[in-house]
């Protein structure tokens, strides 16, 4: 029987706490992911709240960040299967994150005319999903790359 605390700690609580023990440990999110054995992107998706870590690397990365008492509850919040995305009802107003809309707005018909070109009529899994963030270096100003893939999904007929 697991020693679960008495109220569970919200996805909102927990992240506020990795964030605030992250900075006061002066780490970065390699060195977290490093400690739970997993992908950085996958790592921080899910202490922000938008992923479930498995048991062992939950326990890790709670140890890692050196969270006192806390240290279970955050354990089992990082756990927890998420209500992804719940953020996002409206456009957010944050620069970076309105690029990725901004992307799609412009870019969006043009990625699903050659996806459905390429593939078929069918969608990219963000399920069965990989992505990665790199930096370019680049004599102009270093360029942020981003990598998705995702397993294709036909759209059954019948």
């Amino acid at each position: 029987m697991t020693d679960a605390p008495a109220k569970l700690m919200s996805k909102i609580e927990m992240t506020e706490l990795v964030m605030a023990a992250k900075f006061a440990k002066q780490t970065s999110w390699e060195a977290i992911s490093a400690a739970a054995g997993m992908s950085e992107v996958f790592v921080v998706s899910a202490c922000l709240g938008q992923n479930t870590l498995p048991a062992e690397a939950a326990a890790k990365v709670a140890a890692f960040l050196e969270l006192g008492n806390r240290t279970k509850d955050v354990e089992i919040a990082l756990q927890l299967p998420p209500k992804k995305g719940q953020d996002a009802e409206t456009v957010s107003k944050d620069p970076l994150i309105y690029r990725f809309f901004e992307i799609t707005y412009v870019y969006g018909d043009t990625i699903k005319e050659l996806i459905h070109e390429k593939f078929g009529d069918g969608i990219m899994s963000a399920i069965d999903f990989d992505l990665k963030i790199d930096r370019i270096p680049n004599p102009k100003g270093d360029r942020v790359q981003v990598t998705m893939s995702g397993k294709y999904l036909a759209y059954n007929q019948w």
